[in-house]
């Protein structure tokens, strides 16, 4: 194969890290997404394969099964990438705990928890390969890598971006060759094989802190303002204003005893450009109601009373299609079942993903993608407010502070868990 032949398929960044990561102990690929740091991460770790101490176990480590199976082995099986050679000599059924590659048997761990220690505990590893380090606890990576004992044992490993703050970062990337350490830093334009209009995909996929690190691969805080982009002139539009929907989302509702209980509906405007519109709001909060607390069933019986209530200023055509409840919301949950039973709106747990969740509401705002009515005050009140905390990411964690966000938990709740339905249709 020609020189160019060869850069058509893999970038110059791409190749020096193959070289350069066998020269270390530990390997570790970050940057954006897209970028090509998995593919030549797991070429890597063919090539170490072949090579690995026969004293101990090989391993691939993950979150969990599934995105080891997704992001490992479904790659593995593309002959595009691997050959049909080596994608025959990869063998894995999902949800197995051991795979065979190359002829080797591998050892395939979810560590999400710190009780995953347990399962490398006692072990001697010759060879760990590891997906997404930065979401693994930070007890398990250290007591993987006090396995690496016998002469020739190897870590190789990627991730995305985090708080600079984050363990991974601030004890091992940044004392790098001190640790035995190689890192690789790798933006989209590393990937030779994206074309221009999915990276510009890509690129208004992401706002914020987020954009920084899917788009740029940087280790950046999450601080101050969770949604800085918010602009009441950009982002407020009278009820009256509302402009005529093609599909109504449905109702995202955040739950509480002691607390607000809120709900949440979400249209697609049908406009040239369709944007999505937070349509109405509904709140009970009992200090507002000289600390009355609810039952379910009484909240169950107000949230149901304004349901058939004016949510446009205009017949509604469209009926709203999720009900997505707050998925802790256990008692609730099956209040709403029976009370709505022959409705035709089902309820359904939300997917309660925090940051990806913050990450949604973020783009379509920053994007001008996302406008809300005036009736939907508590949301108003609250997305000015909401911060990110600023001691956890001093701990390198990204968390909000869960003060006085029911309205906001809520719209997320209804956007987030409905992006598959509402995303072709702007895209449209």
């Amino acid at each position: 194969m020609r020189v160019d032949e060869l850069e058509r398929l893999v970038s110059r960044a791409q190749l020096l890290s193959l070289v350069d990561a066998a020269k270390f102990k530990l390997a570790l690929w970050f940057g954006a997404v897209s970028s090509g740091k998995t593919v030549i991460s797991l070429w890597a770790f063919l090539l170490a394969v072949r090579v690995a101490p026969k004293t101990g176990i090989i391993v691939i480590v993950g979150r969990t099964m599934t995105t080891v199976y997704q992001n490992v082995f479904v790659l593995f099986q593309n002959t595009s990438i691997f050959g049909t050679l080596i994608a025959s000599q990869v063998s894995y059924t999902p949800g197995a705990s051991s795979a065979r590659i190359l002829g080797r048997e591998v050892m395939v761990i979810g560590a999400s928890n710190k009780e995953a220690v347990g399962r490398i505990q006692g072990s001697t590893v010759a060879l760990a390969y590891v997906d997404e380090a930065a979401l693994l606890p930070e007890e398990f990576w250290n007591m993987l890598v006090s396995r690496l004992r016998v002469d020739g044992a190897r870590l190789l490993a990627t991730m995305n971006p985090a708080s600079r703050n984050h363990w991974i970062r601030k004890n091992w990337i940044v004392p790098g060759p001190a640790k035995n350490l190689i890192s690789f830093h790798f933006t989209m334009r590393d990937n030779p094989n994206l074309p221009a209009d999915y990276i510009a995909d890509m690129e208004a996929s992401f706002s914020g802190v987020f954009y920084d690190r899917m788009i740029k691969g940087e280790w950046t805080n999450a601080e101050g303002a969770v949604y800085p982009m918010w602009d009441p002139a950009r982002h407020v539009i009278p009820f009256a204003d509302m402009p005529r929907l093609r599909d109504v989302m449905g109702i995202g509702m955040d739950y509480g005893t002691t607390n607000t209980t809120a709900a949440l509906m979400l249209g697609v405007s049908d406009e040239a450009k369709p944007r999505l519109v937070l349509m109405d709001e509904w709140r009970y909060n009992p200090k507002d109601h000289n600390d009355l607390r609810l039952t379910d069933a009484a909240l169950s019986q107000r949230f149901r009373a304004w349901l058939p209530q004016d949510h446009t200023p205009y017949p509604l055509t469209v009926q709203p299609r999720f009900l997505m409840l707050d998925p802790a919301a256990a008692s609730m949950h099956m209040q709403m079942q029976q009370d709505l039973r022959g409705t035709g709106l089902t309820p359904w747990p939300a997917v309660n993903d925090v940051l990806p969740g913050i990450q949604t509401i973020a783009t379509a705002l920053d994007a001008g993608q996302l406008v809300v009515t005036d009736r939907c005050t508590g949301f108003t009140e609250e997305v000015t407010e909401y911060r990110w905390d600023a001691k956890a990411t001093d701990a390198g964690e990204d968390q909000v502070v869960k003060e006085n966000d029911h309205s906001l938990d809520a719209g997320r709740y209804i956007a987030h868990s409905t992006t598959n339905y509402w995303k072709p249709q702007l895209a449209a």
